[in-house]
């Protein structure tokens, strides 16, 4: 038992609060890697001393990857005569200003009670940068953004969201400077517009450019919040415009009137369809893409508003992009790609480029003549002793003539693909899938257009690839059991979503279990 003293409890009673700490005011900003959140904290500094107030800024560095943000946090208060005492960090419920330069940070700023309704101003920015959480999902792993917008509007007392990246893109600068323009927007700190402008202006670095995305902020915050996007909203894909020789031209053009004869519903998805298989490889190909799709079309039934052939759209152009070998040496050196390193890197004319390059056997044998390769593949020796050859890390120069060379000239074998091991079969196995699909449509359209659906389970490279192939045939052989069944397609969407819950297949292995025990007890 704890007994007080009455000398004590007199000492604790004549404690009141410091006045002086309701001048201080508290700031967090949460940021990742490349966002520029050190720079908007040497601005706010800036801010804060050059209109008379005592200031310190702290950091707390996240982890790597994107798994967790770099806390910057900054006090100030007006100068007095004597030296104030700010404290190391936030704490939960005792922050006047959190700023997230993306939007689940602004959730994760909620959770911690970084933010409150009754003092704290949220500036946040609804754009995605996608956490590793998010990206380890074979399926679609997207954190709801919707549920931090409507976390926030209850959370803060003024709220300020906006897609504060795209504005700073826009002005040809980076978010830092949208978002100070966002912060001055908003109100919350005593000082004029002028004062900020100073600030960037004292920096003395990239000047014009940040002051054009501190307007853009500025203009952002007074506007308030920024509506979301309508749900499920798509943008029309309209033809693109062309150029090059007239008969290609011309062939593209007669391929834009075949998608255009198709369904209303879908020709955006034909049309994206189409770009993708042409780039991929080319015009004939293009026609080849359609020539399936147009199939589907004939079978498919109006009334279900020509679902089926919309999935086909997506699903046969993905079908017949594949990623090999030459397909990443491709990507890998188009100018496109170089000017959009350089332009993220803000690198100048002197630009070093390293390409980790890991091949295996079967992606080397699957570039060799079909019937050559098929032979090769068969001898198990033979691949163990040519995989032991090929199977290693490698480190391969871009930026420098002879690396550059090497991915160039295997890019150029796009014109040898049709008649390589690989190139056969992927086709074989995209014809088997869609014939699978088709010769369902009579008697279950539902389970058609999920047997259609399943294709997204093969995608990626290497190792990746050779997962989803294997998850993919284990879920079509599980469905033939179910086929027949009135909720045949219920089934089949539960495997896809099983094969997509993990990496190993557990849930896969559960749900095939289940099938098979009550496609047993049938059977009996």
């Amino acid at each position: 038992m704890n007994v007080q003293t009455p000398t004590a409890a007199g000492a604790l009673a004549a404690r009141t609060p410091d006045e002086r700490l309701g001048g201080i005011i508290k700031l967090a900003v949460m940021a990742v890697g490349g966002q520029g959140g050190g720079v908007l904290t040497n601005w706010i500094e800036a801010l804060a001393r050059g209109n008379g107030y005592d200031c310190q800024a702290t950091s707390v560095a996240g982890v790597a990857q994107r798994t967790g943000a770099t806390i910057y946090y900054i006090e100030m208060a007006p100068k007095s005569g004597d030296k104030p005492v700010f404290s190391l960090a936030p704490a939960g419920g005792d922050v006047d200003v959190l700023i997230a330069a993306e939007m689940m940070e602004a959730g994760r700023a909620i959770m911690r009670g970084f933010v409150t309704p009754d003092r704290t101003t949220l500036i946040a920015s609804t754009h995605r940068m996608l956490a590793v959480s998010e990206k380890m999902v074979p399926g679609d792993g997207i954190a709801n953004p919707e549920e931090v917008r409507a976390a926030a509007e209850i959370a803060a007392r003024k709220l300020v969201m906006a897609d504060l990246d795209t504005l700073a893109i826009r002005q040809g600068s980076v978010i830092s400077a949208s978002l100070f323009g966002a912060l001055a927007g908003s109100g919350a700190l005593p000082f004029p517009r002028e004062a900020y402008e100073e600030a960037i202006r004292a920096s003395g670095k990239g000047v014009e450019a940040s002051l054009r995305a501190f307007g853009a902020g500025f203009d952002a915050a007074q506007g308030g919040v920024e509506p979301a996007a309508a749900h499920g909203a798509q943008p029309a894909i309209a033809a693109p415009a062309v150029s090059g020789p007239k008969p290609l031209v011309a062939e593209w053009e007669a391929l834009c009137r075949r998608v255009q004869a198709l369904p209303e519903p879908v020709q955006g998805m034909a049309m994206a369809g189409l770009r993708k298989v042409v780039d991929f490889q080319d015009l004939t190909y293009g026609a080849e893409y359609l020539d399936r799709l147009e199939g589907v079309s004939q079978r498919d039934d109006p009334a279900k508003s020509h679902e089926l052939t919309a999935e086909a759209a997506k699903y046969i152009a993905n079908a017949m992009a594949y990623d090999d070998v030459i397909r990443v040496a491709d990507l890998k050196t188009r100018s496109a790609r170089m000017a959009r390193i350089r332009n993220e890197m803000k690198a100048g004319e002197v630009m070093q480029l390293t390409e980790y390059l890991h091949p295996r056997a079967p992606e080397i044998v699957g570039l060799f003549p079909a019937r050559f390769g098929a032979w090769f593949e068969r001898g198990e020796k033979r691949m163990a002793r040519f995989d032991r050859l090929v199977n290693k890390g490698r480190r391969l120069r871009t930026d420098g003539l002879r690396g550059f060379l090497q991915l160039y000239l295997i890019a150029m074998l796009k014109k040898r693909r049709r008649g390589n091991l690989r190139h056969r079969v992927e086709m074989a196995h995209l014809q088997a899938w869609l014939d699978a699909a088709q010769g369902r449509v009579e008697s279950d359209y539902a389970l058609a257009v999920e047997t259609l659906r399943c294709r997204r389970l093969v995608k990626g490279y290497s190792d990746t690839h050779a997962r989803g192939l294997s998850k993919f045939d284990r879920v079509m052989e599980a469905i033939a059991l179910v086929e027949g069944r009135d909720d045949a397609a219920d089934w089949a969407r539960r495997l896809r979503e099983a094969a997509l819950q993990d990496e190993e297949g557990k849930a896969l292995d559960g749900a095939i279990q289940t099938i098979r025990s009550f496609a047993r007890e049938a059977t009996a």
